[in-house]
């Protein structure tokens, strides 16, 4: 039996984190849909230079493209206990279209862990990381502040934020993504599949949380 979750969350929520923590328990493989499109285009496959395509030219890739890159990707030997999605899917045709998949596979979406976390939170989280000029050391003003403010401890050199990280560009990526995930949320919500839990706390608190929420669900 296949046992196929999902993770959502926004930007800064700690999906990354948790979804290493998880798959390390739960013994099965992290399957990033952002990654897979990556190592599809690098690797000049046929999907990938289909998505290349409409990457390049700034459109949405097409359903059925990201679709095909997750069905082969899940089929694969080491998905035969199932997997952890991220980034996949985003709407309510993907996930429809995803049941269908686990399914046919002879698994099924057993539950949705969303990590829920302010946006107040989010914007501090996220426009907190700073880097430096030489080497792209990462700090952070509130877990990782450098010695000296402004300046990298390894080698001296200014540090300075990325455009992705100030509050302007922050805040319009979680717009964003409360657009386009919102129909989804529901969707999980609706079909009794959606485990909410708080990501605002520490990782350990909340690696604990979604474990307690999965119990009883993969059996």
């Amino acid at each position: 039996m296949r046992n196929f979750l999902v993770l959502l969350g926004p930007p800064g929520a700690g999906k990354g984190t948790q979804a290493s923590l998880l798959c390390a328990r739960l013994r099965v493989p992290h399957v990033s849909s952002g990654e897979l499109f990556r190592e599809h285009i690098r690797g000049k496959t046929d999907l990938g230079k289909h998505a290349q395509g409409y990457l390049g030219a700034g459109q949405l890739v097409p359903d059925e493209v990201t679709i095909a890159m997750i069905r082969e990707r899940v089929s694969q030997p080491d998905c035969s206990r199932g997997a952890l999605l991220d980034g996949f899917p985003r709407t309510p045709a993907q996930a429809e279209a995803f049941g269908k998949m686990a399914r046919d596979l002879g698994g099924d979406v057993r539950a949705v862990v969303y990590l829920r976390v302010a946006d107040a939170e989010l914007i501090e989280r996220l426009t907190g990381r700073w880097m430096c000029r030489a080497q792209g050391h990462i700090y952070h003003v509130q877990t990782h502040p450098p010695k000296k403010a402004g300046h990298c401890d390894l080698d001296g050199s200014e540090l300075v934020q990325r455009d992705d990280d100030k509050v302007e560009t922050v805040t319009r990526r979680l717009a964003v993504y409360h657009e386009q995930t919102a129909m989804l949320i529901d969707y999980y919500r609706n079909a009794g599949l959606l485990l909410e839990v708080d990501g605002a706390r520490p990782e350990a608190e909340v690696a604990e949380s979604i474990a307690a929420a999965l119990k009883g669900r993969l059996d």
